[in-house]
């Protein structure tokens, strides 16, 4: 963070610093329609409708607390976040999408245990990696 007094700079170059944190390894601490009444620093949430208090105005984007102030970042496509409170991946494509955990196979005339074995493999390596929430 740049000192005050210089000019006003560090008010964008700090604001461009908040950015770059909440976007770089973009997490959220999961999604809220109000801001949290004790926000803690580096605190990232996405804005759900309808958005009350500082976040009016501000709905579908990420809010994250710079321990002053809110910044807000507006999405692009192809933007992911991982929610903290469920553990999944949000992906933004003309808007905020959650991948849903696919139901594992079951019934069928003729069952392949091994078959079943693997598709259940990827399904949980998919959860792992965040792609899908997990149980």
């Amino acid at each position: 963070m740049l000192a005050a007094g210089q000019a006003q700079r560090e008010l964008f170059v700090n604001e461009a610093l908040a950015r770059i944190d909440a976007l770089l390894h973009a997490a959220i601490e999961g999604e809220a329609s109000a801001p949290p009444i004790d926000p803690v620093p580096g605190e990232c949430w996405l804005v759900q409708a309808p958005a009350t208090d500082d976040w009016q105005g501000h709905e579908g984007a990420l809010a994250s607390w710079d321990g002053t102030q809110w910044t807000f970042c507006k999405p692009v496509d192809g933007m992911h976040v991982v929610d903290r409170s469920s553990g999944g991946r949000i992906a933004y494509v003309d808007g905020w999408r959650r991948a849903a955990r696919p139901d594992l196979p079951s019934g069928g005339a003729t069952v392949d245990a091994e078959a079943r074995a693997a598709i259940a493999a990827i399904v949980d390596m998919l959860a792992t990696l965040a792609i899908f929430p997990s149980d």
